[in-house]
C-alpha cells in the first residue's frame, strides 16, 4: 500500500502519532505492533489535552511538585502531603488558603497544585487577584459577567493568587464576592495570601462583606501555612555571601 494513502487516512482521523511511528515501529507479532501503535497514539492524545488545559488555564509561569520544599509548610493535621498532591479536595470541592509571608512559596505551590490538576484531565483557571479584579470590573461596565460566569461554571478548579497585596475599589470587592459566592460548595479554590482574615478588610473594604467571603471560604477549607523566610531573600543572602 501506498504509504501516502495511510498518512492520508491518519491524518483524517486524526491519528498523528499513528502517522508518524506506524512505518517505523517494529514487534514481534500483528497485535504487539497494534498495541504499541494505540499506545503511542493515546499518550500523544493525552499530551496535547494536557497542553490544552495547561493552556486554558493561564499561568503566568508553569511551576511542579518534583523537588518542591515542604520544610517550613504547617499542614492541617488531618492533612499529609499524600493526601494534598492526590487533589482529593477538587472532587470534595473543598477550598485550599495558602497563607504566609511574600516570598515563601505560596504561589509556587498553588500553580504546582493547578498543573497537577491539568495532568489529570482538571479544568483550571488562574488569576492574580488583581487581574481578576480588572476583569471583572471590565465585563460588569460592558455588561458581560454572565458570559464570564458560565466560563467559571466550568472550571473544576479556580486559583486566584495574591490576595491582600493591593487594596481595591468598593466594586472590585463586590465582584469578587460574587466569584466567591458563585463558587460556594460547587468547585475548588485556592487562594494566596499574605494577610490574616483579620485583615482582609483592609483590602476589601467592608467588614461585613470581609465577613461574609470568609466564612464562605473556610466553611469546606484546609489552611496551609507558609511560615519560611523568602525564597528570594534567601537566595539574595546566598549571593552576596558567595561574593
Amino acid at each position: 500500500m501506498d504509504p501516502e494513502i495511510v498518512n492520508s487516512y491518519c491524518r483524517r482521523l486524526r491519528l498523528s502519532a499513528i502517522a508518524d511511528n506506524w512505518q517505523s515501529l517494529e514487534s514481534s507479532s500483528k497485535e504487539d505492533y497494534l498495541c504499541e501503535l494505540l499506545k503511542l497514539e493515546l499518550k500523544a492524545k493525552n499530551s496535547r489535552r494536557t497542553n490544552r488545559l495547561l493552556n486554558q488555564a493561564k499561568f503566568p509561569y508553569i511551576k511542579t511538585l518534583e523537588g518542591f520544599l515542604w520544610d517550613d509548610i504547617e499542614l492541617p493535621t488531618d492533612l499529609s502531603i499524600d493526601q494534598l498532591i492526590s487533589l482529593d479536595f477538587i472532587d470534595k470541592k473543598d477550598n485550599l488558603l495558602l497563607y504566609g509571608k511574600v516570598g515563601t512559596g505560596k504561589t509556587h505551590l498553588g500553580i504546582a497544585l493547578g498543573v497537577h490538576a491539568c495532568q489529570i484531565n482538571k479544568k483550571v483557571l488562574y488569576y492574580s487577584t488583581q487581574d481578576l479584579i480588572n476583569e471583572l470590573v471590565k465585563r460588569h461596565r460592558k455588561e458581560t459577567l454572565p458570559q464570564f460566569f458560565k466560563k467559571l461554571d466550568k472550571m473544576d478548579l479556580i486559583i486566584i493568587d495574591e490576595l491582600g497585596y493591593v487594596p481595591f475599589h468598593q466594586d472590585g470587592a463586590d465582584l469578587l464576592f460574587q466569584v466567591v459566592s458563585r463558587c460556594y460548595e460547587r468547585k475548588s479554590m485556592i487562594i494566596t495570601t499574605n494577610l490574616e482574615f483579620g485583615r482582609w478588610n483592609t483590602v476589601l473594604g467592608d467588614n461585613r462583606l470581609t465577613t461574609a467571603m470568609v466564612d464562605r471560604l473556610i466553611h469546606h477549607a484546609q489552611i496551609i501555612v507558609f511560615q519560611g523566610q523568602s525564597y528570594r531573600l534567601k537566595n539574595s543572602m546566598l549571593k552576596s555571601k558567595m561574593d
